[in-house]
């Protein structure tokens, strides 16, 4: 497939989807894996909390991992490790904020690896493996953002990570536009570049805006005030407190992923003049115009802050109708479904949803197309890799690399091995995709790690959406009918439509029993196969389902019990 001196790159997730990034360099036998991320699941994988990459292929090869780099905070860029580290058992480079949010992460799972945490940071140079890595300070919606220079005997790589262009970003410094530019004046081989936002024209709107859009919104605002947003943006939360404290209203904080995040930034020295907070149990005490409640939830997850308050559940944030609720972040490709949910169920309790299609409160934290254009010509790659992003965002991206004069792009999915340059090969060739490795999705379940195409997840998934029949009939030795089939169901339909179908069904076990054959009736398997077959049959004729189907038999030993069939 390849060969010790070939440089490789290998996503194993991250490439046309967005999320569960996991991306792989080889050179010289050695491995360098750069980030190791999660998803979450949409609605058509009920019951699953988070998506996992397979790492098999990786797996496999461990004695060779030499190191995972961390490019940020992100959950879709370190969600897995808690989860995942186990597989690989290798030292994780990170920037001070990304390793002490991993740590709070790592002690809420338990802590049961003793991981090797080493902290890099921008314009530092570590060799790991065969590969020299240096970070590369970055502006993004997280603070300690990096892009990572990758250096071998075989040329430089730029993994961009995440990334914009801000001036005025909140915390931290701008993207190193002067390192960035010295990078690409020693010549790099290959950019492997963020896509989000390859289909957005202009630029991104600073931090500082996001800021300003929030004061105006909670000006306009009478009542109560919630506000959610990602956890991880500690700008955006810093940018909320100050616009809640230019209106004259104090600060709570609701949510366990919120907190974690703030203390991990104040550890590293971020968010160092904070007001004093309103405890989640004093909010009530404040006069609702004085109060603003920043909480978790802008997804739509059903357990976090926002859907319970939504729902008028949560134990201690309440809103009336005319109270106001700020969703401060962008719609996670998938999880649109789930947001809707949550925000009708405000509108129909008569709170009043802004959101940044109403007012400037949210600004991304991605590149758009003329700051895309702006790095490549920094950098000025031979060869561009977009990554992170759907098969719409990988073209788009392609697409401009392509108007930039990058000689060559090549777009991968997960699992595509690209090669970038053959060891063995005297003659400068053209990259190339050489082959196509194992990938898929995985989940994590009381410990354990489960594949999501499973046999058991698919089995669920399909008595969720198709219900479940139970059959028990009582055979003598010769397969003859002793009783009336008994069939039982779940989910089929509703009280009266399941009466008929329980009817219909308990005619065609008879029927099918009677059109087998005397031996195939005394063989269990199949007689269980028929009765399966009818029982689906049925659902199918008359609610169009295929559900899942238990078939229970009981043979009498006498035999010469009188069948009724």
């Amino acid at each position: 497939m390849y060969k010790p001196s070939d440089l490789l790159f290998v996503p194993l997730g991250g490439s046309g989807e967005i999320g569960m990034n996991a991306n792989l360099y080889h050179y010289d036998g050695s491995w360098l894996m750069v980030d190791l991320g999660i998803s979450f699941p949409d609605d058509s994988m009920p019951g699953i909390d988070v998506v996992l990459p397979d790492l098999s292929f990786i797996e496999s090869r461990r004695d060779k991992l030499a190191g995972l780099v961390l490019t940020h905070g992100h959950e879709d860029h370190l969600g897995a490790i808690p989860y995942m580290w186990s597989k690989l058992g290798c030292p994780v480079y990170g920037s001070a904020f990304t390793l002490a949010l991993l740590r709070r992460k790592l002690a809420e799972n338990g802590n049961k690896y003793d991981i090797p945490l080493i902290e890099m940071s921008p314009g530092s140079v570590f060799d790991i493996g065969a590969f020299s890595v240096e970070m590369v300070g970055l502006a993004h919606s997280i603070p300690d953002p990096t892009a990572l220079a990758i250096r071998c005997g075989a040329g430089t790589l730029l993994h961009t990570g995440d990334w914009k262009f801000d001036a005025t970003p909140g915390l931290g410094s701008d993207t190193d536009s002067t390192r960035l530019a010295e990078i690409g004046d020693e010549g790099v081989l290959a950019m492997v570049g963020d896509s989000t936002n390859a289909m957005v024209e202009g630029r991104t709107a600073s931090e500082a805006e996001a800021e300003v859009g929030l004061k105006d919104a909670i000006a306009a605002a009478t009542g109560r005030v919630a506000v959610t947003c990602f956890s991880s943006n500690v700008a955006r939360i810093q940018s909320i407190i100050r616009a809640a404290q230019a209106n004259d209203r104090s600060v709570a904080v609701v949510g366990r992923a919120i907190k974690r995040a703030m203390s991990a930034a104040q550890e590293v020295g971020y968010l160092r003049d904070l007001p004093d907070f309103v405890a989640e149990g004093d909010i009530a005490l404040l006069p609702r115009e004085n109060i603003v409640i920043i909480c978790t939830g802008t997804q739509g997850e059903p357990r976090a802050a926002m859907a319970k308050i939504a729902a008028g559940t949560h134990e201690s944030v309440s809103l009336d109708p005319g109270d106001t609720v700020i969703y401060s972040s962008r719609q996670i490709p998938g999880n649109e479904p789930a947001i809707a949910r949550v925000q009708d169920a405000l509108i129909r309790r008569k709170i009043r949803l802004v959101t940044d299609e109403d007012a400037p409160v949210h600004v991304s934290g991605h590149p758009s197309r003329d700051e895309m254009i702006e790095m490549y010509g920094l950098i000025r790659p031979k060869i561009a890799i977009p990554v992170h992003g759907t098969a719409r965002h990988l073209m788009a991206h392609a697409a401009l690399a392509d108007s930039c004069q990058v000689h060559q792009t090549l777009i991968p999915d997960n699992g595509t091995v690209i090669r970038l340059v053959d060891g063995a090969d005297d003659i400068a060739a053209e990259a190339s995709i050489i082959d196509n490795v194992h990938t898929g999705a995985l989940t994590h379940e009381k410990g354990q790690i489960i594949e999501i195409q499973s046999d058991m997840m698919r089995a669920r998934r399909r008595m969720l959406w198709n219900g479940a029949v139970t059959a028990s009939v009582v055979l003598n030795r010769n397969g003859a009918l002793c009783a009336a089939p008994t069939v039982s169901q779940t989910g089929i339909g509703d009280e009266e439509a399941a009466t008929d179908y329980i009817a219909a069904a308990s005619i065609a076990i008879e029927d099918a029993l009677s059109a087998m054959g005397r031996s195939d009736r005394r063989t269990d398997k199949a007689v269980e196969d028929i009765i399966g077959q009818a029982l689906r049959r049925v659902a199918r004729s008359m609610f169009g389902l295929r559900p899942i189907v238990h078939v229970h038999i009981l043979r009498l030993s006498s035999d010469d019990l009188a069948g009724v069939a």
